[in-house]
Order: C-alpha cells, then structure tokens, then sequence
C-alpha cells in the first residue's frame, strides 16, 4: 500500500452498470456487543467506463486476510469484526456468498487476491536425468575418480606390450624373389611353400629352410648358435636354416620346410609361457590381503551387530534428538533409510581393510619405472620379472657381454719381433718395416667395412695409428684390393690382398689374433728392419712366451697390437657389493676366461683362483649331483661349456634356492633364458626366439646397462614395499579407530564421503607419490632380499607405532576433543577428520625412507612426490572450508588448523625415536 487505504498494485476492477439494488454490508456492534450485518441497497450507475465504480475489497491490501488463519491469532480475527467483518469487506454475503458475482468481478478477485492455484508439479525424471543427478553426488564423484585412476593406470601392461611390437621382426613381411614356371616373381614369404626356388643374395634374409643350389654364399648364422656369424655354404655345406642373414654373395636355394616345420620353427613351438603364472609379490600380497580382508570382514560384522542392537533397542536418535526406533509406529520407509545406513557403515570398513590400491600401486611403480629403464637402453617385457629380478642372487652371463661391457679399447704395448716398443718412439722403428705395418692397418681397418662388419677392434687399431703414430691415410688410393679373405681358423682375423698401382706388385696382408697367425709365419721382422727367419723351436717358443705373457696380463693380442678392456669395472664390482654373483659361462679355455673375469671384477686381484671358482664344464658335472649341488654357488667361472651346460648351471641354481637371471641373445641361448627366473635378451640384433623367451630386452650388449637395470627393478621393489607400509599402517588407524568409536558411542566418526577421500589420499595419490622414487645408488648396498618380501622388521615397527600413535590422537580427539578445545560436537568431528588426513599426509615422508632417521634425505630430487604431497594439502583445505555442505565438515579457524597440523607433524620426531629401536634384520613378511 502506498497509502492507507489505497492497493499499491495496479489492478483496474471497475463495477458495470447495473439497474438493480445491490447490497452492500456494513458492520457495526448490536446493544448485546455482538457483531451484526446490516443491508443496505445502493445503486450501480453510470454506462461508459469512466462511471464504472471499483470494488471497495480492492482499497484494501492483497494480502489483508492471507496470514490470518496461519498465524491462528484470535485477537487479529475480532479486530477485523469476526467473520461477519471480513465477509463484509469482501463484499461477501454469510448466506448467499458473493454479492456480485459476475464474470468481472471473479476474475477482479483473481487479478487481485490472485489465483487459487498452484505450481504445477515438476514432471516425472526419466532414467538420464535420475543418472545425472546421481553423477552430481559428491559421494558418487568421488568413486568414478577412483575408477577413472584405476582403469587408466592399470593399462601400462597393454601399452607396454604395444611398444614391443616394433622390436619383433620376425613375423614382419618381407619380400622375396622367387622362380615360378621359368619366370621370376616378387612375393611376400608368407606365400612361399615347399618346392619353390629362391634367389638369395646380400643383405637378405633366408625366409625359410632350404637346399643350396647354385652359387657363392656366406651367411650368419648366430641367430641360431653363437659363433656361427660366418658360415661357407657350398655343395659341401649346403643347408640354409630360416632366419639366417645373407653377408656375402648370391645363390638360389630349393625351399624344403616352411613355418612351424622349419628349424626355426621348431625352437618358436618350444617357447612355453604361462601367461597367468603368479609371481612372488603377487602371491604375498594377495595372502596379506586375504588376511586384512577376514580382519575387516570381523570388525564390520561386529560394528554391524553393535549398531543394530542400539537402532532397535532405541538407543539411536536423529539429529533432532528424537528416537528412530519407535516399534510399530516406525514407518518403513525410514526403517529402510537406517538400516541402509547402518549396513554402509560396516561395509565401510570391509572397504577399507581389502587394500583396493596396493595393485594400482605396483602397476603405478612398474610403469614409471618402465619409462626410466627405456633411457638405459632397457624394455621390459613381463612386469612381473622386474619384482623377481629384484631378488635375483646370481647372473650369469658369457664372454661376449663382459667383452662387449667395455667401453673404452686401447693399445696398451706394441712388439716389432721380440723387440718391445714400450717408452720408444715410432720413429725408432725402420721405415720398410713401418710402411708395411701401416698398409695392413689401413687397408684392414679402412676398407674392410666394404666386405664385413668393422669390428671395435679395427676401429681402435686405426685411430692408434692415425693419432698416436701420425700415420697417414693418403696412400690409400695407392692399392686397389684384389681379395678379401676372412681368417681359416675359428679365431677372429681377416686377410686382404693389395695391387699397388705404382709398381704393380701384390701385397697380402694378414690381421688377427696372434696364436693364430704364427704358425703362418717363416720369418719376423726386427725393429732396425732385418727379416730373421723363424727356424727352430726355440724361436717360436720365445714368441708364443711373448703372447702368454700379455694374455696373463689381460690383454688381447693381435698381429699388430692388442687390445685392453677398458677400466671403468665398476659394473661387475657394484654386483659383488649388492650381493649378486655374476658367473661367467662361457666356451674359451680357462685362462683366457680367468684372465677376463680378474681384468672386469668378477674376481678380486688378491682373491685365490682355485678350482672352487674356475672349473671346466665337463670335469664339474663329472662330479656326482650332490657334489654338483653343494660346489655350484661357489663357481665363478665355468669355462669350456657348451648350452646345455649352461642351462643344467641353472637348474642346479634354482634348485638351491637362487633367484637366477641368464644373458643371451642366439636361438640357442632359449632354453636357458626360458629356464632362468628371468631372461635378459642382450643387444638389439637379439634373434626372436631369445627375444621371445626373455623377460627384458637390453638394446645394446653393454653389461653395465644389466646392472642399472638391477638398480631400477630393486627401487621398484622399494617403492612397492615403502607404499605396503604407507597403506597398512593407515588402515589399521582407521580400522582400530574406526570400530573402536562405533562399539563405544553407536556412531560414526568419518562420514562416507570423508572416508572415500582419505582413502582416495591413501590408496592413489599416495600410491602415486611412492611410486615415483627414483633409484639410488644406496639400494645396490641392500642384502638380497627373498622374492616377494612385502615388509621388514623394520617396516613393521615404524607401521605398529605410527599406526599407534595416530590410533591414541584420534580416539583423544574423539572423547575428550570437545572439552579440549571448548567446541560442540560438529566441530570436533572436522578436527577427527582434518588431523587424520595430515597424519596421511606427514606418513607419507616416513614412509620415503623406512631405515633412515631423516626423513628429508633426497625429498627434493622428487619433485613428483612434492607436488602430490602439495595437491593433498591444498584439496583437504578447500574441501574443509569450501565443501563443508558434500562433506558435512565445520570450517576450522587458525588455531584449530595449527592442532590440526601440528599434531599431525609430531609424527615426524616419533618416527626419529622409533627408529632408535633396534630390530633384527630378519624378514618376516
């Protein structure tokens, strides 16, 4: 109203015209002091609108008489003259209602007073609007995240096992040129079958197994045996085994076996993995979760039974005070609403004890580390091997990975005859004898590559004589190559023949190991350039002394110089101090792989070499199979062996309880990769049978990459173990808590939604930060540890007492937290709840370093692990003072947040005294 009296809307309700007597009632007191109506008749006049009368209910408010029956106020109702009072100012009759009732005037009232109806009710919610309103659930968000984690992080076995995929090129097509019906055809050797003539020639791959023809044909054969790199195939040697690499000539061969019934074939058809087998870790873990489950299936049950009784003996009240429980007068909707509630609440718990996130984090841990071992030239293939080789106790690997280990060759010595170069200038020697020294290595070294493969050796020996003889390369146009003709004998050498274009005269040159090319000699040159003829016994003796003597030494001698492996050692020395014997198995002599394996650290200079540690294959297994069994650990060296005595080496490891991991990468080495608790396939020209029976591929042949690779699968086992505590001693607070609030006050500390993020904290973002730990240098110094160790004792005593200590704040907080801080109960609940996520958070420090007393050592070259520690501070912050309608929460001021995160910090100096306590180093779990 504007003024008394007068609507304050615009509503224009004007009477018509009417000749009749309307009759308008006036209220006033009759002698007895009770309200009477009086009728009195007045006229409707006028017949255009500007005479039109408006009702006198419209001087009135709206809402004069809306809130006089709700407010149920009697002295308002005789104020406004009882009900013969407000039917008079409405212009109603007691008897006969309405006086007017025309459609104007009805619809006066209804523009006015307003329409005697309602909101219509909203339409029913069809299936995709009931599921996005459950999809708006905070409760609801939060479990699809943890979905979303899951399902998104455990795909690092599928993406993983893409990747290799590119390194398989066996079952890749190939095109090859065959002979059909007198004409030559091109097609992918998928379609070849028996009976076809294939044309082979350099570069080529054999497609499937066959007879020589025609031809002239050296193929490599090391796919299917180590040193067959080089094999002459004639009518003498005529067969050609599938997957074998052409190196030189050409030639036509008659297919005889193709697929699965070629040599090749045949060794795939013998690859046997069990694609379910369960490994070590997995088998603990499930027991331990098996056993954590059943101790939470019996606290659910027991919170279950204790909140029945209470809810049904009518002990339990909602959050007016008023009994939920009334016997029959309960309507069974809400019996249902509580004990769905009731039931959540138990389950809760079993939830909790199941360790949901101890499988996302290993998969979290295998598949960050995964990435860091590709940048050590490593692909794991199997997951589950990284856990095994972790506890791996002895390696075995043969001579060409400790050969190939080596990063650095030099020339250490250098004889011209008998006669020493050491501490004497090039320029000592005579300049005939030097000439020709220089033509075999550049012609050797330079163009060899045009025929072979340049071996490390060429390399070294070239750039000695170039940088640290001065020798010069521009002779080389000077001779055009007649032959090139690889060493007769099984030993590493090669022979080249000359033209010198000057004088026309041929010259023959020979480079290659020096027990090979003396016998060929009849004479040697001195270092002043006289040619003393080799003719009698006692000359070659002192030569062969010569060769002995630098072979005792460690050195490999060939017909100019030698070569020394390099020094960096470190690789087979860091295995010692780790705690894994390496065992050489190789097929050289004894001293050869004796001299080897003190030059690289297998064995200590001053360690005694006895048969205990260097033995021939064939006089160890002489010995019976109990003597085997108790003589095995000790070896060292196993010289003159062939595959299988490799692979028995193993079988005899294994059944003494060793964690064995074998190197190799011919088709022969299968069976022992196969046999071996893991397999490592080294270098990237591995063949696919050993790539397929091995557990990791190492991209190159450098042993020191096995080694790092021991090293990151070692931190993966730590970080898995550093998370198992992390997560056990967080679940059994909330256990232990948990019931112990629900069986002594009928209600529950945590609601729903906060347990689901705490346990999104623990099981995912803390998964998520132990995982990504990197390896130290430290982890090589731990014992080896049995397969599938989950905990130490050392990870149990900091799990029980943190597990302890947050168990006593909690329950402080929970009972007497009220009087403490002086607030009600909604309050302490957000204090119970904020302090158990900071004790997560602080936890997940100590649990970086279980045996270190500073927890802070090296947390800042993790910079994974501070950003998540970071993102779990800063979402519990805004999910307390943000989010407090989703999470029931009470916002806290500083000092409240200062007890919050300072109780949660004191877990820091608890774990340092903690740590003071000794414990054996046994394991127990």
């Amino acid at each position: 109203m504007d003024e008394i009296g007068k609507p304050s809307s615009s509503i224009n309700c004007y009477r018509q015209p009417a000749t009749q007597s309307v009759p308008v009632i006036h209220q006033g007191p009759s002698p007895q002091g009770a309200a009477v109506i009086q009728m009195q008749q007045f006229d409707v006049v006028g017949g255009s609108t500007d005479n039109l009368q408006q009702p006198d209910y419209t001087r009135h408010e709206p809402g004069l008489f809306s809130g006089l029956v709700e407010g149920r106020v009697m002295d308002q109702l005789i104020e406004h003259g009882g009900v013969q009072g407000v039917a008079a100012t409405l212009e109603t009759h007691i008897q006969n209602g309405i006086l007017d009732g025309s459609s104007e005037d009805i619809n006066c009232r209804k523009q006015f007073f307003g329409s005697n109806s309602y909101p219509a009710s909203p339409p029913t919610m069809g299936f995709f609007h009931c599921l996005q309103k459950e999809f708006m659930d905070f409760t609801n968000i939060i479990l699809l995240v943890c979905a979303a984690l899951y399902l998104v992080l455990a795909t690092s076995n599928f993406r993983q096992n893409r990747k290799l995929d590119n390194l398989f090129e066996f079952n890749k097509n190939i095109l090859v040129d065959v002979m059909r019906h007198g004409r030559r055809y091109v097609i992918s050797k998928f379609e070849i079958v028996v009976g076809d003539i294939v044309c082979l020639k350099n570069g080529d791959q054999v497609p499937a197994d066959g007879i020589f023809i025609k031809g002239s044909l050296k193929v490599d054969e090391s796919r299917m045996a180590a040193g067959r790199d080089r094999v002459e195939i004639n009518h003498e040697n005529p067969f050609l085994s599938s997957g074998s690499k052409i190196i030189d000539g050409c030639a036509t061969m008659l297919v005889t076996a193709v697929g699965m019934k070629t040599s090749w074939g045949r060794m795939m058809s013998t690859i046997v993995r069990d694609p379910n087998e369960e490994t070590p870790l997995h088998d603990r873990s499930r027991k331990l979760t098996l056993i954590l489950g059943m101790f939470g299936l019996a606290m659910a049950l027991l919170v279950l039974v204790r909140l029945l009784v209470g809810y049904f003996t009518g002990k339990t009240r909602d959050e007016f005070g008023n009994v939920e429980f009334i016997g029959s007068r309960t309507k069974v909707d809400d019996l249902i609403r509580s004990l769905v509630d009731i039931i959540a609440t138990a389950v809760i718990i079993w939830v909790v004890a199941i360790r949901g996130g101890f499988s996302l984090a290993i998969n979290l841990t295998l598949a960050h580390s995964t990435k860091r071992m590709m940048a050590d030239q490593a692909v794991v293939r199997n997951l589950s091997a990284c856990e095994v080789l972790a506890s791996a106790k002895t390696i075995c690997t043969d001579m060409k990975r400790i050969i190939a280990s080596k990063q650095i060759m030099r020339v250490l010595r250098f004889f011209v005859g008998v006669d020493s170069m050491e501490g004497r200038s090039y320029t000592s020697i005579a300049a005939n004898v030097l000439e020709l020294f220089f033509q075999g290595i550049r012609h050797t070294s330079a163009h060899v590559h045009n025929f072979f493969p340049v071996t490390r050796i060429d390399e070294t020996i070239l750039s000695w004589a170039v940088h640290s003889w001065n020798m010069e390369m521009e002779n080389i146009r000077q001779f055009s190559i007649l032959n090139v003709k690889p060493s007769c004998s099984e030993s590493w050498g090669i022979g080249i023949s000359l033209r010198n274009q000057a004088d026309n005269r041929i010259h023959l040159h020979w480079k290659g190991d020096a027990d090979s090319i003396l016998p060929l000699c009849s004479h040697y040159y001195d270092s002043s350039g006289n040619m003393i003829a080799l003719s009698n016994h006692v000359e070659r003796e002192r030569f062969l002394q010569i060769i002995e003597q630098m072979a005792s030494s460690r050195l490999r001698c060939v017909a100019f110089a030698h070569r020394q492996l390099s020094e960096d050692e470190e690789a087979f020395q860091v295995c010692r101090r780790a705690g894994i014997h390496v065992k050489l198995v190789t097929s050289e002599n004894v001293s050869r792989a004796r001299a080897m394996v003190l030059e690289c650290g297998i064995l200590s200079p001053g360690e005694e070499v006895s048969e205990r540690l260097v033995v021939e294959a064939q006089a160890f297994f002489n010995y019976s199979e109990e003597e085997q069994r108790q003589r095995v650990g000790d070896i060292m060296v196993m010289a003159m062996s062939s595959d299988e005595h490799k692979r028995q080496m193993v079988q005899l490891l294994k059944a003494n309880g060793h964690v064995v991991a074998v190197t190799g990468d011919c088709a022969n080495d299968a069976p022992t990769l196969q046999e071996a608790n893991v397999g490592i396939a080294m270098g990237e020209q591995s063949t696919e049978v050993a790539k397929e029976c091995s557990d990791i591929l190492i991209l190159d042949d450098n042993f020191a990459n096995v080694v790092k690779v021991v090293r990151c699968v070692r931190c993966i086992r730590n970080n898995i173990q550093k998370f198992n505590q992390f997560q056990l001693t967080a679940n059994m607070a909330f256990l232990v808590m948990y019931t112990v609030t629900i069986l002594s006050s009928g209600n529950a500390p945590l609601t729903i939604a906060q347990v689901l993020w705490a346990n999104l904290v623990i099981n995912t973002l803390g998964a998520l930060a132990l995982a990504t730990d990197k390896p130290t240098e430290a982890v090589m110094k731990q014992p080896v540890y049995h397969a599938g160790i989950l905990m130490t004792n050392i990870m149990w005593r900091n799990m029980i007492a943190q597990a302890l200590y947050q168990i006593a704040v909690i329950l402080t907080l929970q009972f007497i937290g009220e009087s403490i801080f002086g607030v009600g109960e909604e309050v302490v609940a957000t204090l119970i709840f904020n302090t158990f996520v900071f004790c997560q958070v602080f936890n997940l420090v100590n649990a970086r370093n279980p045996e270190e007393k500073n927890v802070f050592v090296g947390i800042l070259k993790n910079r994974w692990f501070i950003v998540i520690t970071w993102i779990i501070v800063i979402l519990q912050v805004i999910l307390v003072e943000f989010l407090n309608r989703f999470f029931h929460t009470e916002r806290l001021n500083w000092k409240q947040w200062a007890a919050c995160v300072g109780i949660a910090a004191f877990s820091w100096p608890f774990d340092w005294l903690v740590k003071c306590i000794p414990v054996p180093i046994s394991l127990l779990f």
